[in-house]
């Protein structure tokens, strides 16, 4: 372990010239649009409750609530009666088959998402649901289900019953965030966290297509981490995503929150403090920073930890609301992008109310690393008006895309170095709650951008939960 140092030196203004931004966009690259295709109804009685001011069928964290395979669109969700539900489609087509998957949620808690990943080596759709610090439930379908979605029914029988384990595998009874990732040799990996907010770790799973393995806990709670107003001693790693490139590495940018309020200037902020990033080549077991130094083995005891050098790509103190588990995404070249968002200070230099401030002043900002190899941020001049997460996908150009809770949409292009963000699409007439999920695979596979998303309600009246396609430049 080593003293935390900040690569503020490596992060430049943000206007830069399109010759050192884009790397891969030529001048004849077409620039970022949106076209409207349609949309469709999942339910029209979706559960419906705010918690930590979301909702548990739109939390844009989860990976995957909407995926798309094969030809195939699947999503997930509660319904009214809060039966968790999968649902699918022939791209395109605009009814969707459900199927319940024997299991009702347990309790009015945001967090607690429905997850899916393929498992490309047999497969099967896996889901993990039902969880916020307590034990998951587990369900995976029938071998070969996703490779012949035409030739096999979509019903109840298809899927094993409901688990507590993987397959057996008990993983920790305090069982947080599952993001699957299917790994560049057809396994699949589970993403999640161990204990509880403030001093919790990151960990990972495994799934060979026989059997489940614990690879164990990479992120470290302990170490002290110092603010000009106090310190903390225990904390958690909040991903912004984790993500397999082309070329099989997996990224990983990240906010820490400690677990003591008096690093903060207020205690009606919040304790996350700066944006993070780590990778690795070698299937998620050692994990590296930008410099390509290894911080830490899964499983082992050396943990990537908030003393370690050279994590910090984007340096903020914990007095700006920053938003935890945000969004993030690779380019064609396999260059790392994120999105983060925080009250800039321009609009002062602590928070006093984290919704409040964030909904009045939060902007968000494109995190990412150039052709250079030096970290680059641009301010998108767009308020939030929300406090809640915006998301990230790139084209086949390498446009960007942030899409903005109410189903808002901006773009920059390549070629211009993303300084040239403006509204696509302004949200109007979807009545959407706030955050929405993204179908991240559609984007590769069609070029299409789909995201799910709520239609607003009060109290625990059900509403309709709905998808919305987009076709992107072809």
């Amino acid at each position: 372990m080593h003293r935390r140092t900040l690569l503020a030196a490596a992060l430049a203004g943000a206007v830069v010239t399109p010759a050192l931004a884009s790397g891969t966009a030529r001048a004849a690259d077409p620039g970022p649009s949106v076209t409207r295709t349609g949309t469709t109804t999942l339910d029209s009685q979706a559960v419906f409750f705010v918690s930590y001011d979301g909702l548990v069928n739109n939390n844009s964290f989860q990976k995957n609530g909407l995926l798309t395979y094969k030809g195939y669109q699947y999503a997930v969700w509660y319904t009214a009666d809060r039966n968790a539900v999968v649902g699918r489609r022939v791209l395109g087509a605009s009814t969707w088959s459900t199927v319940k998957v024997g299991h009702t949620l347990k309790a009015n808690d945001s967090h607690n998402v429905i997850s899916m990943g393929v498992s490309k080596v047999d497969g099967r759709l896996h889901l993990n649901m039902d969880s916020h610090s307590d034990g998951f439930t587990y369900v995976k379908s029938v071998a070969g289900l996703m490779d012949n979605p035409g030739g096999l029914s979509w019903t109840a029988s298809r899927f094993g019953a409901p688990q507590s384990t993987l397959d057996g595998l008990a993983l920790t009874s305090q069982f947080t965030y599952p993001q699957f990732i299917a790994t560049p040799d057809g396994k699949l990996q589970l993403s999640y966290r161990v204990a509880v907010s403030g001093n919790g770790r990151n960990a990972l799973a495994e799934y060979d297509g026989t059997k489940w393995t614990n690879l164990g806990e990479w992120s470290g709670s302990t170490g002290t981490y110092t603010s000009e107003h106090g310190s903390s001693t225990a904390r958690n790693m909040y991903l912004h995503g984790i993500d397999y490139d082309r070329n099989g590495r997996l990224h990983s940018f990240f906010t820490w929150r400690e677990q003591n309020g008096a690093v903060m200037c207020n205690s009606g902020g919040i304790t996350n403090h700066d944006t993070g990033y780590v990778y690795s080549d070698d299937r998620g077991r050692t994990w590296r920073n930008n410099a390509g130094t290894v911080v830490g083995v899964t499983g082992g005891s050396d943990k990537v930890s908030v003393t370690d050098a050279g994590l910090v790509v984007d340096p903020l103190n914990p007095d700006h609301s920053l938003m935890n588990q945000e969004s993030q995404f690779t380019d064609s070249a396999g260059r790392p992008h994120a999105i983060i968002s925080y009250v800039p200070g321009r609009f002062g230099q602590c928070t006093t109310n984290y919704v409040a401030d964030r909904t009045a002043n939060g902007r968000a900002f494109h995190v990412r690393k150039n052709a250079s190899g030096a970290w680059q941020k641009t301010e998108i001049p767009v308020p939030l008006n929300s406090s809640q997460r915006t998301k990230l996908i790139l084209d086949k150009y390498d446009n960007a895309y942030a899409i903005f809770p109410f189903g808002r949409i901006a773009g920059a292009s390549a070629a211009s170095g993303y300084t040239d963000w403006k509204i696509l699409f302004d949200g109007s007439g979807l009545n959407a709650f706030g955050e929405v999920v993204i179908d991240e695979m559609r984007v590769a596979q069609d070029g299409v951008l789909s995201f799910m998303y709520q239609e607003k309600s009060s109290g625990t009246t059900p509403s309709a939960l709905h998808v919305i396609d987009f076709r992107l430049p072809a």
